[in-house]
């Protein structure tokens, strides 16, 4: 079984807006597989179903993004996981507008989400999955840029990346992280 969880804020506040990367890809696998993410546990939304004949959890924390390693290791515990199986996505402002990223494992930057997960799960050895947002120019206005609405002209940009995040996990499942990272980094 495998744990896909997006990082984000509690919708429909925080919807369009760039910090919520990974509440989007997570509603677009939601969409393509024909799994309702409308349960509640553990502080999370989540639903459970296949995809490529692997049972998967999708889950959108509800904690809010600082928090969010909280809700991940109550469902990892609960299903008794491993860390191998945990897919993490997120936004990340160290990558251009609308590039993504697949790594296996890795620290947690700057992300103050990533650090909740690493921190909760004691952990960096769990799978990636990083939608670039670009940066702010001024760098002490970035909480505004990442929670700001998306404007047109990026929202056309970063809705290509969802469906590139999408079909990445699509292909971890299918192929493994190794052979993902070479078709989608």
């Amino acid at each position: 079984m495998y744990l896909i969880v997006g990082l984000g804020n509690p919708e429909e506040k925080y919807s369009n807006t760039r910090h919520n990367m990974g509440f989007d890809v997570i509603n677009a696998l939601s969409m393509i597989c024909n799994i309702k993410v409308s349960k509640s546990k553990f502080d999370a939304f989540y639903g459970m179903g296949e995809i490529n004949s692997k049972k998967v959890i999708l889950v959108k924390p509800q904690t809010f993004m600082n928090a969010s390693g909280e809700s991940i290791i109550k469902f990892k515990k609960f299903y008794k996981l491993s860390n191998k199986n945990i897919i993490v996505i997120y936004d990340d402002i160290d990558l251009d507008i609308g590039d993504i990223r697949l790594k296996a494992k890795g620290g947690a930057g700057s992300h103050n989400g990533m650090k909740s997960v690493v921190e909760n799960l004691n952990s960096e050895d769990f799978i990636r999955v990083r939608i670039g947002i670009g940066t702010h120019k001024d760098k002490s206005n970035m909480i505004n840029y990442v929670l700001e609405k998306i404007p047109k002209r990026e929202r056309d940009i970063l809705d290509e990346s969802i469906i590139r995040a999408r079909d990445s996990i699509v292909e971890i499942l299918e192929n493994g992280i190794d052979r993902a990272m070479n078709k989608f980094n």
